[in-house]
């Protein structure tokens, strides 16, 4: 059994590009990140760490952050066609689930019980970012702009706290969510004085796992802003996470160095994992 937070390699060097990213798990805890073998792949990853093509996207399109919605289908954030992809698992056909020409280059995504979809949108060339949702017919509403360069998205487990971090800024933001997906009370979470943030995710206790990219390891925050812990990695780039294996105990870290797979255990399972067995 392997020790609580002592993080191992999970899938070999190089088997993803430059653009890993957006790991997720379905609920057969296969894994799934974007940019195996080549930019424009999805690749599945088995349990014990063996990675093939799943699906390649449409021409033009890249994949960043991965979700799944209840129903199964697999929700993508295409970051150069201003697009969330769908798509449907047994078929592998995909569609453009929400689209707009006013996105940057949607980032990260996270969803809700309910199925609402957020989504970070980033500007790298001006360190400025947008926030939106997208309700379940794909409907986009712009929720913030004039943000920092928003990437890591996350919502807590009781549906009423949604957070999103600003990489190069180094901050995290929290704001109260509504049943309806309208955002109030922006408030800030947690600053660091250095390196930067990229995807994050909760486990059902309402913690927040963040990936600290440059300084190589996972912070875990409790739900009120404390530093709990930190995870270190075998790389110094990771670029996002998520929770899956047998009990949903297991963290998978994308991470941009060595272009694999790192995973590490914890004592909660994830708020999504959770989901899924519900």
């Amino acid at each position: 059994m392997m020790a609580l937070y002592v993080s191992m390699i999970l899938t070999e060097a190089g088997g993803f590009t430059a653009g890993i990213e957006g790991p997720a798990c379905d609920r057969k805890g296969v894994l799934y990140a974007v940019n195996y073998n080549r930019q424009g792949a999805i690749g599945a990853v088995s349990p014990e760490g063996k990675a093939e093509v799943f699906v390649d996207l449409p021409t033009g399109s890249v994949g960043n952050g991965i979700r799944f919605r209840q129903d199964g289908r697999m929700l993508i954030a295409d970051c150069t066609l201003h697009n969330i992809l769908e798509v449907d698992m047994a078929s592998k056909a995909v569609r453009v689930f929400a689209h707009s020409d006013s996105l940057n280059q949607p980032n990260d995504i996270c969803i809700t019980d309910s199925g609402q979809v957020f989504a970070s949108d980033p500007n790298w060339s001006d360190n400025t970012g947008k926030m939106w949702r997208a309700d379940l017919d794909g409907c986009l509403t712009l929720l913030e702009e004039g943000m920092g360069t928003t990437n890591g998205i996350e919502v807590s487990p009781d549906q009423r706290t949604l957070y999103v971090n600003e990489s190069v800024q180094r901050r995290v933001w929290a704001y109260d969510l509504s049943p309806e997906g309208a955002v109030s009370r922006k408030r800030l979470f947690i600053e660091f004085p250095d390196f930067g943030l990229d995807g994050m995710r909760c486990d059902i206790d309402g913690n927040l796992y963040i990936t600290r990219y440059g300084k190589g390891v996972v912070v875990k925050m409790s739900p009120e802003g404390k530093v709990l812990l930190e995870v270190v990695l075998h790389g110094s780039r990771p670029s996002n996470l998520a929770f899956g294996g047998p009990d949903g105990k297991t963290i998978y870290v994308t991470e941009v160095d060595h272009q694999r797979i790192e995973q590490f255990r914890v004592e909660t399972e994830g708020r999504e994992w959770r989901l899924w067995q519900e």
